[in-house]
């Protein structure tokens, strides 16, 4: 189906493509939003273009725009900015080689913005969904400074490196997340299934069974009887718990401070919100935006309840003329190596470079720590399992073990 919109007055609007040549002759294509073919040849014969043909653009739905999609699209147009390719024809180029409809639909709508005059930051910022405001003020300060293919490399490099962080740590955690799931699938199967029937043998042995046997035995009846409500109530309070996670602020900021805190997983969680908070205000200020205003994006950017209530009172320390490692060391929660490059960047007066080291300093040490947790994991899940299914194995097989003794 088309893509439609409907403009201020009121008016349907669908996205038309069309073809023709301009004043030298020269043959040009492109997309236009408008309420019929007669207003898109209109336009366009306003604009000094002979129009050869104009159609409907048609499309299926596509998927969900992502962050990956905004990463690959900021790359893209960075690239061609910076191999002078002007940045309609940009638009152009990127939108009609995406696969996804609704990352061509987007880039068209905002194309069609730039084209009536409108800046480049302020057409992002009509997508609030797929551009945040550290995206929007860092186009806005390239616009301002002339450097905008400049900006939007360093956008495709922060974007690049935190979609890199999140991609290992959830690497690290499906692991053990699926194996967990599949193991409690498996002994589900068991009990409900298996165990009965090992529980109608042993009635005609005539003679008492051990302990662990009795126990399966009871675990397995509980499964048979109740396994609706077992697997209701797993899958119901999961499903709640990620929802509350997800739209409670006060379930994120607990869940942010126990993730923190945990054994195996706090380290990696710690070291990937002080990459992205470095990374993130290293970006900012290199981009030329004041100090106390990048402060705003830099909490949220982090991940992380702690670090962003800890970022808000950086920025009110440092909006009163306090310095900031001394604003960031009161918070408690930065490594020490932050501080100390934090504090010969504010001295040497390349705070964005000190920062942007630390950055890759820790993006390193994630990778490490992933490296690491996986090899942990691995063989302490393999020794929970083993634990798991070989005792409920043995513990059916002590029985036929004491057969002789019965017989």
């Amino acid at each position: 189906m088309a893509t439609a919109t409907v403009s201020a007055n009121g008016i349907k609007e669908l996205v038309f493509e069309w073809e023709g040549k301009d004043k030298n002759g020269k043959l040009v294509r492109g997309e236009m939003r408008a309420g019929g073919e007669a207003a898109v040849g209109a336009t366009l014969r306003r604009q000094g273009i002979l129009v050869n043909k104009v159609k409907k653009r048609r499309m299926s739905g596509g998927r969900s725009i992502k962050q990956k999609d905004i990463a690959i699209f900021t790359r893209q147009i960075a690239t061609m900015m910076r191999a002078g390719v002007p940045l309609l024809q940009s638009f152009d180029i990127v939108a009609r080689g995406s696969t996804n409809p609704r990352v061509t639909k987007l880039l068209t709508d905002i194309r069609s913005d730039i084209e009536t005059g409108t800046s480049l930051s302020s057409a992002f910022r009509k997508h609030p969904l797929h551009f945040d405001a550290l995206y929007c003020n860092l186009v806005e300060a390239g616009e301002a400074a002339g450097i905008l293919e400049t900006l939007l490399e360093r956008l495709a490099v922060y974007q690049e490196k935190t979609l890199e962080i999140k991609r290992k740590i959830k690497g690290a955690l499906m692991y053990p997340v699926a194996v967990l799931v599949v193991a409690f699938i498996v002994v589900a199967v068991i009990m409900i299934f298996v165990i009965p029937a090992f529980k109608e043998v042993f009635s005609s042995f005539g003679a008492e069974l051990p302990a662990p046997t009795l126990l399966v035995m009871a675990i397995s009846e509980v499964f048979v009887g109740y396994w609706w409500l077992i697997f209701g109530v797993i899958g119901g309070g999961t499903y709640f718990f990620l929802e509350s996670w997800k739209r409670s602020e006060k379930m994120q900021k607990f869940m942010d401070r126990v993730l923190l805190k945990m054994p195996v997983f706090g380290d990696l969680v710690y070291k990937s919100a002080v990459a992205r908070w470095t990374r993130t205000l290293a970006t900012m200020f290199a981009a030329g935006v004041p100090l106390v205003e990048a402060l705003d994006s830099v909490g949220g950017a982090s991940g992380n309840a702690v670090f962003a209530e800890a970022t808000e009172k950086i920025q009110k320390d440092v909006s009163t003329g306090t310095a900031l490692t001394t604003s960031m060391q009161t918070t408690g929660i930065f490594p020490v190596m932050v501080l100390q490059m934090s504090a010969i960047g504010e001295e040497s007066g390349a705070l964005d470079q000190m920062l942007g080291k630390a950055a890759e300093f820790y993006e390193q040490e994630v990778d490490e720590a992933v490296k690491g947790l996986s090899s942990l994991l691995e063989p302490i899940i393999i020794v929970v399992l083993g634990t798991i299914i070989g005792g409920i194995v043995v513990s059916m097989y002590l029985p036929i073990f004491k057969l002789g003794q019965v017989v």
